[in-house]
């Protein structure tokens, strides 16, 4: 289970002209739902988006509240697309997400879930399989990508790894420059030697 977590002062949802949802400060939740997703990943996404530190707090320190400790409140909206595979090609592949049909009463255990862990009240949700016009006025900006499951980086490479373990022409266009590139330390050469 995926989900894009953005922290708004205000998010509302409209189907056909009308709005069908709306929060002012809090978050708005895309939720992407995997063709394995079960209870357990809705438990792990829901702690993980009620319990992230991304408000500040009553002395106004940053990144030391949750929601839940601002009372804030939160607009989910079901999304398939953010389990696309976009490795090959141009065309995104969505094998990954699970059908409508399955993924339907899986996504309103989420929100039943959620609402148990913080307040019925303060969670809103779009309109499964409708077509959505989404507005949101993102606080920051402020935005995360959460997954139920690993989806970090193992290690963060310098940019002379990435560009060593490259060969296209982006590539070789990164390791020119960089040979290029004269530290401000380094004493300059001079240009007629």
């Amino acid at each position: 289970m995926r989900a894009v977590v953005q922290r708004v002062l205000s998010a509302s949802v409209t189907v056909d002209s009308e709005t069908v949802s709306q929060i002012s400060r809090g978050l708005m939740v895309l939720v992407g739902i995997g063709v394995d997703d079960n209870a357990s990943d809705i438990e792990i996404l829901t702690k993980k988006i009620l319990s992230l530190k991304i408000f500040s707090n009553s002395s106004g320190n940053m990144w030391k509240a949750s929601v839940k400790d601002v009372q804030g409140e939160i607009l989910c909206v079901s999304q398939f697309t953010l389990m696309a595979n976009t490795s090959k090609g141009n065309k995104p592949d969505f094998h990954r997400a699970m059908s409508a049909d399955q993924s339907r009463p899986l996504y309103a255990s989420f929100l039943q879930y959620m609402g148990t862990q913080y307040s019925p009240e303060k969670i809103k949700d779009g309109r499964f399989g409708a077509m959505m016009n989404v507005s949101l006025t993102n606080e920051g900006p402020v935005t995360f990508t959460l997954d139920s499951r690993k989806f970090e980086y193992i290690t963060s490479p310098t940019p002379t790894q990435v560009v060593a373990q490259s060969s296209g022409p982006l590539a070789r266009g990164l390791d020119k420059a960089s040979e290029s590139k004269t530290p401000d330390t380094a004493p300059h050469s001079n240009p007629t030697e």
